[in-house]
């Protein structure tokens, strides 16, 4: 795999240099003896092993003298045709991929920032197997500063770098063994134009909650104006108004927690049957409260479990009822702590993992006997 650093040549013409930006995963960007930069597909490339005797500048500058040799002797000089230009497409895909010194022509709708992440699977028809790639796109005409992390306490950096005005740029490849990682994205950016005045916008700082069972199912996916093919679009920045981040008052736990019991939890009478059909419970903290700012992650394990708990009591009584508690796979603390919860204190309840085609490693089904 060609890597940053990697020195090549050309496959099918003169030349070749140091491969100074990876563009995406079929396209690279190699600068020449020269320091001029050629945006180069993969398969054009041929990697020179280190220990060659022919390093690639020694070899251009050998290609160059026997050139200007030959035109002294008025010997005939083969020029290649030049490439036929490709007419600029409305949106942008992989060939409109910033380069050194290229700027994108901007749109006259493109000073209100809108971003977003991509996921684009690599076989749709097999979403249980297939990997994932996953783009950040600037849909705007500002130039984006940016970071992206995944993780809720414990935060991991994914990328971070400088994606130019009105492009689309490939951050990585995954399968579905690392969907899990995705539950909570981060994104920070700051927007900015180098070349000429721009009304100033706020820096982002956008939290997203993302349930891995979305990659699972096929309406998720879905016709876009960045790709050929349907992708998973999660907005970042709509119209200069970002997704809308997890924080709250600490102190307004038990008045934000009572609030929510009232207005969403179901009464169970006693004269109630189980329905038969399984009872989603979805433990994510970002599912049950509106922020959690100021929370500790014991506080915030203690309150999902207090939910789960809440639940199983509920539905104890109802013989044959299943329901299925969505925790995700993180550390696994949570599940961890569900297990215990259910030999220790339900030991008349029957669980497994729940379907993985519906919620992937994240949930755990519960039966009551």
């Amino acid at each position: 795999m060609i890597k940053v650093g990697d020195k090549v040549r050309f496959l099918n013409s003169e030349g070749g240099g140091v491969v100074s930006k990876v563009l995406s995963k079929d396209m690279v960007e190699v600068t020449d003896a020269d320091g001029f930069d050629f945006p180069t597909p993969v398969s054009e490339c041929v990697v020179i092993n280190e220990n060659a005797d022919n390093d690639v500048f020694s070899r251009l500058k050998r290609q160059d003298e026997a050139k200007r040799k030959r035109i002294s002797d008025d010997e005939p000089v083969v020029v290649a045709k030049p490439a036929e230009k490709v007419p600029q497409k409305q949106r942008f895909d992989d060939s409109d991929l910033p380069t050194t010194g290229k700027v994108q022509p901007e749109r006259p709708e493109g000073n209100v920032l809108n971003v977003y992440m991509a996921f684009v699977p690599v076989d749709s028809r097999q979403l249980g197997n297939t990997s994932f790639e996953w783009y950040l796109i600037n849909d705007s005409n500002y130039e984006l500063a940016y970071t992206i992390s995944t993780g809720q306490v414990k935060v991991d950096r994914q990328a971070s770098g400088f994606i130019q005005p009105n492009t689309k740029e490939f951050i990585d490849e995954f399968t579905a063994e690392d969907l899990n990682a995705f539950e909570h994205l981060n994104v920070q950016f700051i927007a900015f134009k180098k070349t000429k005045a721009y009304v100033q916008k706020p820096a982002a700082d956008v939290h997203i909650h993302l349930n891995p069972v979305r990659f699972y199912k096929l309406h998720s996916f879905v016709p876009n104006d960045f790709f050929d093919e349907d992708a998973l679009m999660v907005p970042v920045v709509v119209d200069d108004a970002s997704a809308e981040p997890f924080e709250v008052d600490a102190k307004q736990l038990a008045a934000a927690s009572a609030q929510k019991e009232q207005t969403e939890t179901p009464k169970v009478s006693k004269s109630s049957k189980p329905s038969g059909d399984i009872l989603e419970v979805d433990l994510h903290i970002a599912s049950l409260m509106d922020n959690i700012n100021g929370l500790s992650s014991r506080d915030i394990l203690q309150y999902q479990l207090d939910k789960f708990k809440e639940t199983m009591n509920s539905y104890i009584r109802f013989k044959g009822q299943r329901i299925v508690f969505i925790h995700g796979k993180g550390d696994g603390v949570l599940r961890a702590a569900i297990l215990k919860e259910l030999k220790h204190s339900y030991k008349q309840c029957t669980f497994q993992d729940a379907s993985f085609q519906e919620y992937g490693f994240g949930a755990t089904q519960v039966t009551i006997k």
